[in-house]
């Protein structure tokens, strides 16, 4: 199911019955986040007969092959110095293009901290403190690109504005809950409805201390709202190939054939990892024990991203979202017979751990007293891909070359 799931993301699959008319003039491919290299080489492989030229940047080690387009590497999900130079050859790209010719724009998850470009008077330094800090704040992915977008000089719409008056046709494989565009890489071609307030809300909300130079230029920003927008084509269009509802139908689907019943109980869970462990095995025991909402065999489908809280002055062990959803899950599941639960980053990679998840069994936990790790001590440290490294349930893919966000699946037999 799994498998199926990140199958139906793939830019190979997806892009090229997506892709509009072929342009008269120019066409000019930028991209960011963790599937634009895949995307770049499916639309190589789509318009072999169309002069394409451009730039996106991925993660390390997601760059694949290109004739073409210039494929750049940065670092995710923190920004580094190629980050920025990234942002600075995609806004030149860009650049004296005509209303005749057509930018495509290949963007997916993990864009906002590749294509970083801090809006003037801010360092990249700065930036970076700044990302780090929301990582750990417990703010969830749309609160994050919020404050990401409004320190940008490229997000937040700016990328298109820098094209016009050429057309820009973006493509998008979602990542965040809802769908929502502007979220997605922090939306460079999607016009911004946020505003400094909200920004500066989610400063307040999670006690963040920005740098003097943020915080001065937000307020700036709310204080003086802008009264002209900068101008962008009337023919740009955006279309999405790829969301976490496609994903979890493509699992759904896998599960019919095997004759297992399938309930999606969401696209767009988010939350404490913690917590959502906890719900979905009380969800998981209802299925078993009463039948409700529906009965044995069955399998439980959810995606979205859930968040993990490090507290100030918490030293965090290793993990992410995943692994500590199921290392919850599996303590409050306390070894019932007949639920297994695997939880995985769709592009392979969660947190920053080289494993995309992990498998739960109704053994896990005994496994764990055996090889002398406690699953409770080891979530109280935040500390969940230690505890399945250590009883080797770690499940380990590799880079996926797409991005559809978390996929959560507990089977009930």
């Amino acid at each position: 199911m799994f498998d199926a799931a990140v199958a139906s993301a793939s830019p190979s699959q997806v892009l090229a019955q997506a892709l509009p008319e072929k342009p008269t003039g120019r066409c000019v491919v930028v991209g960011a986040g963790k599937a634009s290299a895949a995307m770049a080489a499916a639309l190589e492989a789509a318009w072999p007969d169309v002069t394409l030229e451009g730039v996106v940047v991925t993660r390390d080690e997601h760059a694949v092959p290109t004739q073409h387009i210039t494929i750049l590497e940065a670092s995710h999900p923190v920004p580094d110095e190629r980050s920025e130079q990234a942002a600075r050859a995609i806004l030149k790209a860009v650049d004296g293009l005509e209303a005749d010719d057509l930018v495509i724009a290949l963007i997916s998850g993990g864009g906002s901290s590749l294509l970083s470009l801090p809006a003037e008077g801010i360092t990249l330094e700065e930036k970076k403190q700044i990302g780090k800090d929301l990582l750990h704040s417990g703010a969830t992915i749309t609160e994050m690109n919020t404050v990401r977008r409004h320190l940008s000089a490229i997000k937040g719409g700016r990328l298109a504005q820098a094209a016009y008056p050429a057309r820009v046709a973006t493509f998008v494989i979602s990542d965040v809950p809802g769908d929502d565009p502007s979220v997605i890489a922090s939306g460079p071609t999607v016009p911004d409805q946020t505003t400094a307030l909200d920004a500066l809300r989610i400063v307040r909300k999670y006690d963040l201390t920005l740098p003097d130079s943020a915080l001065a230029l937000l307020k700036r920003e709310a204080d003086h709202a802008r009264q002209d927008t900068p101008a962008v084509a009337e023919g740009n269009s955006l279309t999405m190939i790829a969301t976490p509802f496609m994903a979890l139908q493509a699992a759904a689907d896998v599960a019919r054939k095997a004759g297992v019943t399938p309930v999606i109980l969401g696209d767009a869970i988010e939350g404490e990892s913690c917590s959502a462990g906890i719900v979905f095995s009380g969800i998981a025991r209802s299925v078993k024990q009463h039948g409700v909402p529906v009965s044995a065999p069955a399998v439980l489908l959810s995606g979205g991203e859930t968040t993990v809280t490090i507290k100030k002055g918490e030293t965090p062990g290793r993990g992410g979202r995943n692994t500590e959803f199921l290392l919850a899950c599996a303590q409050a599941l306390g070894g019932e017979s007949g639920i297994w639960a695997m939880a995985g980053d769709s592009d392979g990679i969660d947190g920053t751990e080289d494993a995309a998840g992990a498998i739960v069994t109704p053994d896990t936990l005994a496994r764990g007293e055996k090889a002398g790790v406690s699953a409770e001590d080891f979530l109280k440290r935040h500390d969940s891909y230690s505890y399945f490294k250590e009883i080797g349930d770690l499940v380990i893919t590799g880079p996926t070359l797409t991005n559809v966000n978390d996929i959560r699946i507990l089977l009930v037999l």
